[in-house]
């Protein structure tokens, strides 16, 4: 597994050195950045892996709330926790509408920071750990037949095999087989399993 790193945008270098040296005096990687355009410039979403973004809400060219907008555009889920001053706290407001996971307010306690990143990257991992599941139900479900997806279908929806049965013109025997397969196939130990597995996959 990559290890997660902390990526620090700050245009101050003093506060990107402070905080890096912060971070790896606690064991967390990190890598730091100038400006938001120089992050997105060097950053490749694709396999990167657990992380969290640590960034100032006011840089030059492209503030905080902007580059939550970007990431979210170009489908980069890390969570971003943003430094504020006390004047910027709207401003920091609504980059959480945008999806930012925290926002500190300057001066901050460094425990305070450390704690937010320790529990972003908690979370961030288990976002990673039900995509790569949701991945996994969507090949086994693409890996049925028409006639199971139907059956499936039916069962999700809470309808009786009977009522299956009726609605494609099958036994209800049938229908027992078809839904047997099903279970097989996907691994679901009951009808709950296999309802969660479905709208996970579907979600």
């Amino acid at each position: 597994m990559t290890e997660p790193v902390v990526h620090v945008i700050d245009d101050d270098e003093a506060m990107r050195e402070s905080l890096a040296f912060l971070l790896d005096a606690s064991g967390l990687a990190a890598r730091t950045y100038e400006s938001a355009a120089s992050f997105l410039e060097a950053f490749d979403g694709a396999g990167a892996g657990a992380g969290v973004i640590v960034t100032d809400v006011r840089m030059p060219e492209m503030n905080g709330l902007e580059l939550a907008r970007r990431l979210k555009a170009r489908e980069i889920a890390l969570p971003i926790i943003m430094i504020t001053g006390h004047g910027d706290v709207p401003l920091a407001v609504e980059a959480m509408k945008a999806g930012v996971v925290d926002f500190l307010e300057k001066p901050f306690d460094e425990e305070h920071l450390l704690t937010a990143i320790r529990a972003a990257l908690a979370e961030s991992r288990q976002s990673d750990e039900e995509q790569a599941e949701r991945e996994r139900i969507r090949k086994v479900l693409e890996s049925l037949s028409p006639r199971e997806h139907e059956v499936l279908d039916g069962v999700v929806a809470g309808k009786l095999n009977k009522v299956i049965a009726h609605e494609l013109g099958i036994s209800p025997r049938t229908v027992e087989v078809y839904r047997a397969n099903v279970m097989s196939k996907t691994g679901a130990r009951g009808l709950s399993e296999l309802v969660r597995m479905v709208l996970l996959a579907r979600s």
